[in-house]
């Protein structure tokens, strides 16, 4: 009798290979509605373009494709192309989604290359969602930021083009202001939890043959090439970048960027190069990735990935794969772009010599979504004859097929990019999706343990439909969390953090196990519904209602997941930021932390703005006394020789190695900092934060802060946010903010802007409250102080108004200090610029460029400055709670419980000494 096992075990490999849900791990966005339809779908098994379309048709890939879209559309097998078109332009007229849903089938996520093509005529890549198992996410295009740096440089006239060219001053300005505004761009890109990659088309623009020099020379060559190549017809070119200096440069910062960020966190976003064939506009010889070589050895900690199987340079990008730690191969493109037997010859080159765990699977797939169906339907072909055929010849047993099935097209993705997706490893195949899971784009698709709940936000679309969010807990646990430990295995202690109402920064420790098993069992920390309204000594306020429970959430979603600084006693632990939720896992109305990211989505959905907030951390370090009678002060500063930006010996012997050793300890606990100087005040320092987008900067600050107050401690010292520690100068915390799109300014906003900066400036008394929430903080209300004045107004880089316009599309609120809860703060701030902006709110005031105090009455009003700050704290809490616009704007009852326990809290501090009232409050912030 014949033995069959060997048929069995070919059987079950097929299997795997069909169902396998696949990581596309490079793809571009699909056209909206009128481009499906409308587009020509010739272009989609070939690069060719114009007239070279027209022989397309007797191309083997173009007849595969054709038969097998037969099978896709239901048409009859003599169908031909006319009748195929005409099938697909019924289908996408009846149920376009049904089809997207059906290319898509098998596909766990998408990395979607969103710089392709304008976002006007194609869907962004969170659309793409609603048709894949888990979100996608961003791979962010280099040359596409760069061009959208440049064209709004030159929107603001900051572009010396043409002519203008021949000022070398202006040259060099311009450079450097715009290679610093990318080299931010990357910079908050490779800390933005959406984007898990870069990508590169210097292969395109001038070539693989990257020069990687000294930093001078490199930075030379950039502004030789930014002045001679690049300016005099960088209009007329549409700011494309494809000057050999320039695309040099703009792949070396990042490299080295994503080098930092490795550096920082220990873990690297990778850099996709594309490599081998491309439209007509690509120099062939120049596109063989062998030019890499010194690119990759240069940062041995970037991965490198070469896309779309480097054809026709297959073995080099395999010799590469092969010998380089960091470098990948990705085989796609080359499905349905080249024949069957082209397709399998690329597969059988690529495992020549290159171990699978190097090869990455991707569709290309663009535009149309039969190219995602063509390319994983003609993919899975492939991978089966040849697997099949290998464990046949005995090359590879069917345990090792299955695992380099699992790899290419799963798990070396998942690893690579950080993903911490999951497989079906129990079914070994890909999750059935119950028909609710796909009635809307905004609910989790990710195969989850805990069931998806829906949250209605307390804010609707102008069209009046609710916006929804949808929890995505279980997904973040396997995407945060497991490489977390993998990376810091010490870490024996989780402290979950949140900051109350009154900016008080309360947590519950967990040992690690405990927190692991918390997540995995969807565990509810359960706190009493009271300390919503609690004060700082846990006295009930008015609001303070005991019955009933709320729970306590961490979030995984964002990089709030941290180690813990090592400098002080608590060792191998970390922290978490967390939000308030109901018991069914729906954020609370009155979370703050919710509440801020509920107005941010209002704005990237409504309006397609993605916000960045930066900020400055201003902190005071004093020494503690031994106060041996009640008038002797228990606090005195760090350092007197003390002037804003100096280093005297005494700050150089006493103050600079800690804040060196404070700087050191944020970057090992992945904390960027841009800049540390001395502020005015005595023993008064300010750390700047890099710009992040507006949860993930406030998650930053707190922990920040955390690190900073914590090390100050361990050296028997206090830092302080108060905002009058010692009498003279004071402490604010300013926030800068900027109005992107894709993480770069965008021209079209600078309507919106206005509209939202002239509603902050109408609601700011009532901002106050929230911005500065004591009592002591109205002492930096004042004139001729840099701290802000004392009328409402603004100005371009006018540092005595509380709004300071500090350059393209970018602000600092100045009317802010350490005692206040951020979330609670911006989410204020955010709700008025949302009220200008539905109501296309006039900027009434003028750009003032003096300081306020020295104009006259008649030129005050010239310039629409008329009110003045609250000088004290009950003027503010007054003003907010006589703006009913702001309380309708923000989450449901949010202002009326902060109002009411900023009162309590004050009656509370009245009652102390003034000398006990200021120790107080500087030991708490």
């Amino acid at each position: 009798m014949a033995d069959t096992t060997a048929n069995v075990s070919l059987d079950e490999l097929r299997e795997v290979i069909r169902t396998c849900p696949v990581i596309d791990n490079h793809a571009h966005n699909l056209l909206r509605p009128h481009g499906l339809k409308t587009g020509n779908l010739l272009t989609i098994t070939t690069e060719a373009s114009g007239d070279a379309l027209e022989d397309t048709p007797t191309s083997l890939a173009h007849l595969r494709a054709v038969r097998q879209l037969r099978q896709l559309y239901d048409v009859p097998e003599d169908a031909d192309w006319a009748a195929i078109l005409q099938k697909r332009a019924q289908l996408l007229e009846t149920d376009a989604d049904s089809l997207t849903r059906k290319c898509l089938e098998g596909t766990q996520t998408i990395l979607v290359d969103d710089g392709l093509s304008s976002g006007d005529t194609v869907e962004p890549y969170s659309w793409h969602d609603e048709f894949t198992l888990s979100p996608c996410k961003r791979i962010v295009r280099i040359e596409t930021l760069a061009s959208d740096i440049l064209s709004a440089l030159h929107q603001q006239d900051k572009l010396p083009v043409g002519v203008a060219s021949a000022d070398e001053e202006a040259c060099s300005l311009g450079w450097v202001t715009f290679i610093t505004a990318f080299e931010q761009a990357i910079a908050a890109a490779v800390e933005d939890p959406e984007v898990v990659g870069f990508k590169s088309v210097v292969c395109y623009r001038t070539g693989l043959d990257i020069e990687v020099r000294r930093d001078i020379d490199i930075s030379e060559d950039g502004l030789r090439s930014f002045r001679r190549h690049f300016l005099p017809e960088c209009v007329a070119r549409n700011f494309r970048v494809e000057t050999k200096g320039m695309n040099d440069a703009l792949v070396i910062s990042t490299c080295k960027l994503i080098a930092a960020g490795y550096r920082q966190r220990d873990i690297a976003k990778p850099l996709q190069l594309h490599t081998g064939l491309g439209d007509n506009d690509i120099n062939l010889l120049d596109s063989n990735p062998g030019c890499l070589q010194p690119l990759i050895a240069a940062f041995p900690t970037v991965p490198i990935v070469l896309l779309h199987s480097s054809y026709p340079y297959t073995r080099e990008a395999g010799y590469l794969a092969t010998v380089y730690k960091n470098c990948y191969l990705d085989i796609g493109e080359v499905f349905p772009m080249v024949s069957r037997d082209g397709q399998e010859k690329i597969l059988r080159q690529s495992l020549e010599l290159t171990p699978w765990s190097k090869l990455l699977w991707s569709t290309d797939g663009h535009f149309f979504p039969e190219t995602y169906w063509l390319a994983n339907v003609q993919g899975r072909e492939a991978m089966e004859k040849l697997l099949c055929e290998y464990v046949q010849r005995e090359d590879l047993t069917v345990g090792q097929a299955v695992k380099a099935v699992k790899g290419m097209f799963f798990e070396n993705s998942n690893s690579l990019y950080s993903l911490g997706l999951k497989m079906d490893n129990s079914k070994n195949a890909i999750p059935e999706r119950p028909k609710e899971e796909v009635q809307s784009k905004d609910e989790d698709k990710s195969p989850s343990p805990r069931p998806t709940t829906t949250t209605v936000l307390p804010y609707t679309k102008a069209d009046g439909t609710a916006m929804q969010v949808s929890s995505r807990y279980s997904p973040a646990f396997d995407r945060k969390l497991t490489p977390f430990i993998q990376a810091y295995p010490k870490t024996k202690f989780v402290f979950i953090q949140w900051l109350d109402y009154l900016a008080l920064l309360r947590s519950r420790c967990m040992p690690i196990v405990e927190f692991q098993k918390f997540l995995k069992t969807d565990g509810e920390l359960k706190v009493t519904t009271g300390n919503l309204g609690t004060l700082q000594n846990d006295h009930p306020s008015p609001v303070c209602n005991p019955v009933g429970a709320i729970c306590v959430e961490p979030d995984l979603s964002l990089d709030s997941l941290r180690p813990m600084q090592e400098l002080s006693p608590v060792k191998d632990a970390a922290t978490i930021m967390a939000r308030y939720t109901d018991e069914e896992g729906k954020p609370l109305d009155l979370c703050p932390r919710s509440s801020l990211e509920k107005l941010v989505n209002v704005f990237a959905e409504e309006f397609e703005v993605d916000f960045l907030v930066g900020f400055e951390i201003e902190i005071t370090f004093c020494k503690r006394n031994k106060a041996r009678t009640p008038d002797e002060d228990p606090f005195s500063p760090l350092d007197t020789n003390h002037a804003w930006g100096t280093i005297s010996d005494e700050q150089y012997i006493t103050s600079y190695a800690l804040m060196l050793e404070i700087t050191t300890a944020l970057q090992d606990i992945g904390i960027g900092i841009q800049q540390v100087h001395s502020e005015s005040g005595a023993g008064q320092y300010e750390y700047v934060l890099p710009p992040l987008p507006p949860i993930h900067a406030v998650d930053t600050l707190v922990q920040a802060r955390q690190c900073i107050q914590q090390i100050a401690a361990s050296r028997n010292l206090r830092a302080t946010c108060h905002p009058m520690p010692f009498p003279g100068i004071g402490t604010a915390a300013h926030a800068h903010l900027s109005f992107n799109r894709g993480g770069v300014p965008h021209p079209d906003f600078e309507k919106l802007e206005m509209h939202f900066m002239a509603s902050v400036l109408e609601h700011m008394r009532a901002l106050c409250a929230f911005t500065m929430p004591q009592a002591v903080s109205y002492a930096r209300v004042a004139d001729d102080s840099w701290t802000g004045g004392t009328w409402i107004a603004w100005g371009t880089q006018n540092r005595e108004v509380p709004l300071r316009k500090s350059g393209v599309l970018r602000w600092e609120i100045r009317c802010m200090d350490g005692c206040a809860n951020m979330y609670l703060a911006l989410a204020a701030v955010f709700a008025a610029g949302l009220i200008g902006v539905r109501g296309g709110l006039e900027m009434r005031w003028a750009d003032c460029l003096s300081n306020p105090t020295k104009l006259s009455e008649q030129e005050k009003a010239e310039h629409g400055i008329t009110t003045t700050l609250p000088r004290s704290l009950d003027e503010a809490i007054e003003a907010a709670e006589q703006d009913p616009e702001l309380e309708q704007a923000m989450s449901p009852g949010m202002l009326k419980h902060f109002l009411t326990m900023k009162k309590a809290e004050q009656e509370m501090l009245n009652e102390m000494p003034e000398k006990q009232r200021r120790v107080w409050l500087m030991e708490r912030y």
